[in-house]
C-alpha cells in the first residue's frame, strides 16, 4: 500500500513497522495522515501475516498533535473544493461549521478505536514530543518505550480545548491512576521520559538509537507465542478494561482458552516445551 504521510513495512517474520512520516511538520496529524492511518488499520484488521505492530516516527518528534494550521479550515465557511472532494467530512454545508467539525472529530477519534480492534499488539516508540493527539495516539498502544528525550503532554487543555480528547481521559487513568492522570490532564504540563517510566506510563527508557532494536526484541519474543493465543489475549485485555465483574472476564478467558486448545498451535506449543526447543508456529 502506498501512503502520503506514513510508511508501512511488513517483515518476513510477521513484524509490521508503521512510521509517521511528516518530520518537517513534527509528524503533526494532517487530514491526509488521518486518512492514511484509517486505510492501514482497516487492512490490518484482516491481515494475518502481520502479528505484531511497531509504531514509530521519523525526525525529532513522535507527533506534535493535530495540524492546527490545517484544522483552521474547519472554522471556515468556504472550504476549498479540492479538499472537500478528497475528505468526506468536509462536505457538510459551508454555513454549518459545527457539522464539519463534528464529522472530523468522529473520523479522527475512530482511529483510536481501530488501534484497539486490530489483533496485533502495538509497541509505540516515542522520541521527542508526544503532544495532544500524539499523546493520545501513544496511549492507545499496548506498550510504550521512550527515548531519553521523550516528553508527553496533554496539549489540548493549553489551547482552549477540553483536556479530554481522543481517548486520553479513558486510557490515562487506567494506566497511571486517577490522581496522577487528573493532574496531567488538567495542567497540560510536560512529563519527561524518566517520570513517565516511574509512574508506569512507559515500559522503559532507552537511548534513541536503541528504540527500534529494543522494540524488535520485544516483538520477536511475542512471535514465539501462538498466533491465535496472542490475538485472543489482546481481545480479552481490551474487554477487561470495562468488565462489570470477575465472572465476566473469567468467561472470556475460558472462551479464549477453549478456542486456543482447538487449534493446531497447542500441540506445537506442548511438544516444543517437552523437547526444550523454540516452538515453530505458522505465521498465521
Amino acid at each position: 500500500m502506498n501512503f502520503e504521510t506514513i510508511k508501512f513495512e511488513l517483515q518476513e517474520n510477521g513484524i509490521g513497522i508503521l512510521t509517521l512520516n511528516r518530520p518537517e511538520k513534527l509528524n503533526a496529524m494532517s487530514f491526509q495522515m488521518i486518512k492514511d492511518l484509517h486505510a492501514l488499520f482497516d487492512s490490518l484488521m484482516v491481515n494475518l501475516d502481520c502479528r505484531v505492530l511497531i509504531l514509530k516516527a521519523e525526525g525529532r518528534a513522535f507527533c506534535a498533535g493535530l495540524d492546527l494550521k490545517e484544522s483552521t479550515i474547519l472554522q471556515s465557511k468556504k472550504k476549498p473544493p479540492e479538499l472537500k472532494e478528497k475528505f468526506h467530512f468536509l462536505n457538510a454545508p459551508d454555513k454549518d461549521i459545527i457539522k464539519a467539525k463534528l464529522y472530523a472529530q468522529w473520523y479522527t477519534s475512530n482511529i483510536i478505536v481501530k488501534m484497539r480492534k486490530i489483533n496485533q499488539p502495538i509497541i509505540a516508540l516515542v522520541q521527542g514530543a508526544a503532544s495532544g493527539a500524539g499523546f493520545a495516539f501513544s496511549l492507545a498502544a499496548d506498550i510504550r518505550i521512550a527515548s531519553k528525550n521523550a516528553r508527553f503532554n496533554n496539549a489540548f487543555i493549553n489551547v482552549g480545548f477540553s483536556g479530554s480528547d481522543l481517548g486520553s481521559s479513558y486510557y490515562l487513568p487506567r494506566l497511571i491512576g486517577m490522581s496522577r492522570a487528573a493532574e496531567i490532564l488538567y495542567t497540560g504540563r510536560f512529563v519527561d521520559a524518566y517520570e513517565a517510566e516511574r509512574i508506569g506510563l512507559v515500559l522503559n527508557v532507552v537511548e534513541e538509537a536503541e528504540l527500534l532494536d529494543t522494540a524488535i526484541k520485544l516483538a520477536e519474543n511475542m512471535l514465539h507465542k501462538s498466533p491465535l493465543g496472542l490475538r485472543m489475549t489482546k481481545q480479552t485485555l481490551n474487554l477487561s478494561l470495562d468488565s462489570p465483574s470477575l465472572e465476566t472476564i473469567l468467561q472470556l478467558e475460558n472462551r479464549a482458552q477453549m478456542l486456543c486448545s482447538a487449534s493446531d498451535d497447542i500441540m506445537e506449543g506442548i511438544q516444543s516445551f517437552f523437547e526444550k526447543r523454540e516452538p515453530k508456529y505458522p505465521l498465521t
